[in-house]
């Protein structure tokens, strides 16, 4: 188990966010995060990596609280949105900035990144462009590629799809999936779109109003329960 819940809470302005009681998430498993707008998914993945602190309860990566170590920092990586990117820079100094903090050189990551040309289709190196000019769904492909470069045990992605071509779509599936079986990454994928995580995530968790409604493996009617659950 890598990833533990206990009675976690989070309230605003009165109203609870989130609330749950027990959560646990194995090692190397691929889990999407579903649910409405307000369901509190990013929240959950703010506390996950102690952006935020609960009002109460905690979570446990490892079996230490993310709140009172530092250690999960060392394995694990995210990309939540734009803002976790320096935008006045270029994709390649960027690069190299988040290599430099893994110890690795420029040749080092000029490596890293021939794996991904593929991922960028011709849109991110060598554009002379600055981070903030690209558009959302180029953005994401920079903050993914980027977080890997920690070769993370446990990965968080919040909205990956978002933005993104139908080719880069597929490509970023076929990604998450070698993650899996070639790296036995534990990844946490939120996403609107029920085709993609439960094409690609072996246990769908359904959040509604901070409350986890469903958690079940994914199997091939899993699609149409999730759809007549959102429909009804």
């Amino acid at each position: 188990m890598i990833v533990e819940i206990k009675d976690l809470k989070k309230v605003y302005a009165g109203r609870t966010v989130v609330n749950i009681p027990e959560l646990q998430i194995n090692e190397g498993e691929t889990i999407g995060l579903v649910g409405n707008n307000g369901a509190g998914k990013t929240t959950l993945f703010r506390m996950l990596l102690d952006l935020i602190r609960p009002d109460a309860g905690g979570i446990f990566s490892k079996n230490e609280n993310v709140a009172s170590t530092d250690e999960w920092k060392n394995y694990t990586a995210s990309f939540l949105d734009e803002n976790f990117l320096i935008d006045y820079l270029t994709p390649e100094e960027y690069f190299i900035f988040i290599g430099s903090l893994h110890n690795m050189t420029r040749t080092d990551v000029e490596q890293y990144l021939q794996r991904y040309l593929e991922f960028f289709n011709g849109e991110i190196l060598n554009s002379g462009k600055y981070i903030r000019d690209f558009s959302k769904g180029n953005q994401n492909k920079v903050g993914i590629a980027a977080a890997l470069m920690q070769n993370p045990e446990l990965l968080i992605l919040d909205e990956p799809f978002a933005n993104l071509d139908p080719t880069t779509q597929i490509r970023l599936k076929s990604l998450v999936r070698s993650l899996r079986t070639t790296h036995q990454v534990t990844t946490i994928i939120s996403s609107h779109d029920l085709n993609h995580v439960t094409d690609v995530c072996g246990r769908i968790i359904l959040l509604e109003k901070g409350q986890v409604i469903k958690d079940i493996q994914t199997t091939e009617n899993t699609l149409t329960e999730l759809e007549a659950y959102f429909s009804a």
